[in-house]
């Protein structure tokens, strides 16, 4: 080979990558399903919102309980005095005493919360059962976005076997065309079946750069909910769809449904956190008990406008009993009485979906079990039901519609069946977040 050629085989090396499939040149990463998950945890936006929800709540408590410490003030207070006067009789005879230019006052005031009617108690449960529920909502959202990321992550599996199967069918349209093609040139068959078999492998063709494309597209979206690069390709993990499970019986999953999963737990402590507003009302109708204190230290003496400094102290309890609560909170009590009530209703209503839900899981499970089985047999069939049509078109004994025919049943079995298995996983996942398990 001489010095010429040698540069065009390199230049040719080097464009060579330009002119692949997009899809030929992104890297691709193997994606367990526990990766999976992990990764959409760590980087879903939902429940990064959700977590700064519980930070906020937990600040909430922190400050419910920062109500039980005493208030304490200290205060700096100085100024010009005017000139006082002093009317020795009625307003007659105005006398005007000796007095010092400029005031001074300090002091340090002390409250200490003894009793509020069961309020302060009652305001840190209540925050606590906020935190609480923040909690329980992230809970409920993770599960909601790993049965959100499952759909997805089961759309590849389609995906990748649509691909896997129009590759192999093209494959086979190619011979089938070469053979096709070497018959008409003996005169065997018309050009009608030439023509016709060009179109057949154009159109796979199409249908597998579209399959490609949506690959790339899933994996993207993937990718960004992941906060993997855009341009790398998922390859799922397989063995997921072969994963033996086991089923249990339908009361089982109810009962376990109705104590675990999140959103009966949030309306269960919606419920408490409603009767706890029934207690904080009732709070403002009983007395409230604090100690105080109080130093001061003043100049001049108030009452003889001395200009002398003047020191005292007190210390006391005081008592203030809310009459006004006894006509204006009766209202306030009967509709967090109502409020209990309605989010009672909302737990039996909630549970009505529960029982729904696990039971159309569990049908649409046993559903696509079913349907795995008996598609495996279709399967078979339609491999052999294409091996004859294949022979007795190649001996002249059924046309090409026939072939053509049985080989798009072979590809349509196919698919159903790889569609039947992954509905299998995600019917299998949907009984686990109904019962609170995911």
């Amino acid at each position: 080979m001489n010095w010429k050629k040698c540069r065009v085989l390199i230049l040719a090396l080097w464009l060579l990558p330009g002119f692949l499939p997009a899809a030929a040149q992104n890297d691709t990463l193997f994606l367990p399903v526990e990766r999976l998950f992990e990764l959409g945890i760590q980087h879903s936006l939902q429940l990064q919102a959700d977590a700064l929800e519980e930070d906020a709540a937990r600040i909430r408590e922190q400050g419910a309980r920062a109500d039980r410490l005493p208030d304490l003030s200290v205060g700096l207070r100085g100024g010009f005095v005017g000139q006082p006067v002093v009317f020795r009789q009625g307003l007659r005879e105005p006398y005007r005493p000796d007095a010092p230019d400029w005031s001074q006052n300090y002091a340090v005031d002390l409250s200490q919360p003894i009793y509020r009617g069961g309020k302060l108690r009652h305001s840190i449960r209540k925050a606590g059962m906020e935190r609480s529920l923040a909690a329980l909502q992230s809970e409920a959202d993770a599960a909601d976005l790993k049965l959100n990321l499952l759909e997805e992550y089961l759309q590849l599996f389609c995906l990748y076997r649509q691909q896997k199967v129009l590759t192999r069918n093209i494959e086979e349209s190619e011979r089938r065309l070469h053979d096709i093609r070497r018959m008409k040139e003996e005169g065997l068959i018309t050009n009608n079946d030439v023509l016709r078999s060009e179109m057949q492998l154009t159109d796979d063709r199409l249908a597998l750069q579209q399959t490609e494309n949506d690959i790339t597209l899933v994996s993207q979206q993937l990718d960004i909910l992941l906060g993997l690069d855009e341009e790398v390709l998922l390859k799922p993990d397989t063995t997921l769809l072969h994963r033996s499970v086991v089923v249990e019986s339908y009361d089982r999953y109810v009962e376990e449904a109705a104590s675990g999963d999140p959103t009966m737990k949030r309306l269960r402590m919606q419920t408490d956190i409603a009767r706890t507003e029934i207690d904080l009302a009732r709070s403002a109708l009983r007395p409230e008990v604090s100690l105080y204190a109080s130093n001061t230290l003043a100049r001049p003496i108030a009452r003889t406008m001395e200009d002398l400094y003047n020191n005292n102290w007190n210390i006391g309890l005081s008592v203030s009993v809310p009459l006004f609560s006894l006509y204006k909170n009766n209202h306030k009590v009967r509709e967090n009485r109502l409020a209990v009530a309605l989010r009672r209703n909302a737990e039996e209503q909630e549970l009505q979906r529960i029982r729904i839900r696990v039971r159309t899981a569990l049908l649409r499970h046993r559903e696509a079990v079913q349907q795995v089985e008996a598609l495996q047999l279709s399967e078979r069939q339609a491999r052999e039901n294409y091996r004859i049509m294949q022979n007795r078109y190649m001996n002249q004994l059924a046309i090409l519609t026939d072939l053509l025919d049985a080989n798009s049943v072979r590809l349509d079995v196919e698919l159903q069946l790889t569609a039947a298995r992954t509905r299998v996983v995600y019917t299998y996942y949907q009984l686990l977040r109904a019962c609170g398990r995911l």
